[in-house]
């Protein structure tokens, strides 16, 4: 084995990073460890048919036309597109400047989760109306997302921890190595929900 290539998460390490961010940090350090090159790619919302945090969006916007959001609705963020993540891992297998790097990849658009919501919910032609609640706490929002859409509490729980922190991109130095332009928020929603529609009209 040449390179291990992992996927990890955005976000800034002077920042009081969720647990799961942090273990994210912890794979990266343990990874290296063994002696074999590591080359880090560095995500955050990704975009496509069945990742969770795809579909915590997709879900809340088919299912809650009035939606009471937590304060990190408000949370900066930087979604990218599943293929566009596929490109940026498989690019990075060959170079050998990429050999013990970390990368972050981002889509083009920075936009808070809210904004994220709206756009989803105009793309899918639902009414959306946000009420922003300041005092919801993570564990009521865990619960509440429990019960309007289909992941669990304890998924729930670490979603939303997550999203207390802005994931977004700092250094985009991957753009010299691998100079793609990755599709807009707008156009990756439209990929995933194309993606979706496929994969239920094969099963039907």
């Amino acid at each position: 084995m040449h390179r291990i290539i992992y996927l990890g998460g955005l976000g800034d390490d002077a920042d009081n990073l969720s647990a799961h961010l942090r273990s994210r940090r912890e794979v990266e350090n343990l990874l290296g460890i063994g002696g074999v090159p590591v080359t880090v790619i560095r995500a955050g919302i990704i975009i496509g048919d069945g990742g969770i945090s795809w579909e915590l969006t997709r879900q809340l916007v088919e299912h809650l036309p009035v939606m009471v959001t937590p304060r990190w609705v408000a949370t900066g963020t930087q979604p990218i597109a599943v293929d566009d993540v596929v490109r940026y891992l498989a690019d990075v297998l060959e170079p050998p400047a990429a050999s013990g790097q970390v990368y972050e990849v981002g889509g083009p658009d920075v936009l808070q989760y809210s904004t994220m919501l709206r756009r989803a919910a105009a793309i899918e032609n639902c009414p959306l109306l946000l009420l922003p609640v300041p005092l919801l706490s993570p564990w009521l929002s865990s619960l509440w997302l429990t019960l309007v859409t289909h992941i669990d509490t304890g998924t729930g729980r670490v979603l939303i921890d997550s999203m207390t922190n802005e994931v977004i991109v700092r250094d985009n130095s991957i753009r010299d190595l691998i100079p793609i332009r990755p599709m807009s928020y707008d156009a990756a929603v439209r990929a995933a929900l194309r993606e979706r529609r496929g994969a239920r009209q094969a099963r039907s």
